[in-house]
C-alpha cells in the first residue's frame, strides 16, 4: 500500500459511533475511554453478553475494502512518485551545497541556499496537500463501507443475545478493552462479503519456491490493523 495510505484517521471512526447508533432505534452510542481514534460502545436492546468487533480491521479486511483501498493506492502512485522526485531533487541540491559550498562565492552560495529553501517549502505544501487528499478519499471509502456494515453488526448482536458491543480498533491502553474472547470481527466480515457480492481480490499465484513469476515473494495485502478472528459461540 502506498505511503500516503499507511494510516487510518480518527475521522472515519468518530463517525462509526453515530453510524452504529442510527442503525437501531433501541441502540445507543455510549461514552468510551479517551483515545486518538473514537472507540464506540454500542448497546443494543436486550441481552446480557458482551462482544467486541474491530471496526477498522473489518473495513480493511472486507473484500470491498481490500478492492477499493488497493484501487486508491494505485491511483495515488503518480503523486507519490512526483513527491519522491521533488525530494530527490532537494537532497541532490543539499549534497551539492555540502560538497561545493566552501568553493562557491557568496552570491552563488546564497542563490543555492535560497533555491533549496524555496523547493523545500513547495515540497512540504505539496506533501501536506497530498496527505489530506489521501485521507479524505480513504475516509470516504471507510464511511461508505461502514454505513452498510453497521446495520449487520447491530442485527447480529441483537439476534445473538449480546447486550454490549465494543470497538477494539484502538488497542488497550488507548482503547477500553484489555482482553476478550468473544470477537465477532471475522463473522461480520464473512457476512458482509456474502452480502456485498464482491469477490476476494485476486492474488498472484506463487511458485513452488513461494515466489511469483517475477521472483518477488507473494504476500497477501494486510489491513492496516489486523482484525481479531475469534469466532463467537453459537447462540
Amino acid at each position: 500500500m502506498t505511503k500516503l495510505l499507511r494510516f487510518f484517521t480518527a475521522t472515519a471512526f468518530a463517525f462509526s459511533a453515530a453510524a452504529l447508533a442510527q442503525t437501531d432505534g433501541n441502540a445507543a452510542a455510549l461514552p468510551s475511554a479517551p483515545s486518538s481514534a473514537s472507540s464506540p460502545v454500542v448497546a443494543p436492546a436486550g441481552g446480557s453478553k458482551i462482544a467486541t468487533v474491530n471496526i477498522e480491521g473489518a473495513i480493511f479486511a472486507s473484500n470491498e475494502g481490500q478492492r477499493d483501498f488497493e484501487a486508491l493506492s494505485k491511483k495515488l502512485e503518480p503523486k507519490e512518485a512526483e513527491l519522491k522526485g521533488q525530494k530527490d531533487e532537494i537532497d541532490s541540491l543539499k549534497k551539492q551545497l555540502d560538497t561545493q559550498g566552501t568553493k562557491l562565492n557568496d552570491d552563488a552560495r546564497g542563490n543555492l541556499v535560497k533555491q533549496i529553501e524555496d523547493k523545500q517549502k513547495r515540497f512540504e505544501r505539496s506533501a501536506q496537500d497530498a496527505r489530506e487528499d489521501a485521507q479524505n478519499q480513504q475516509n470516504e471509502i471507510a464511511q461508505r463501507i461502514l454505513q452498510k456494515m453497521a446495520p449487520m453488526m447491530v442485527k447480529y448482536v441483537s439476534d445473538n443475545g449480546y447486550g454490549l458491543l465494543l470497538d477494539t480498533s484502538s488497542p488497550w491502553p488507548n482503547g477500553p478493552v484489555v482482553w476478550n474472547n468473544v470477537d465477532i470481527t471475522k463473522t461480520i466480515v464473512d457476512a458482509y462479503n456474502a452480502q456485498s457480492g464482491v469477490p476476494a481480490p485476486a492474488r498472484p499465484a506463487a511458485t513452488k519456491s513461494g515466489t511469483t513469476g517475477s521472483g518477488a515473494a507473494a504476500k497477501p495485502a494486510a489491513p492496516a490493523t489486523k482484525p481479531q478472528t475469534t469466532t463467537p459461540p453459537a447462540k
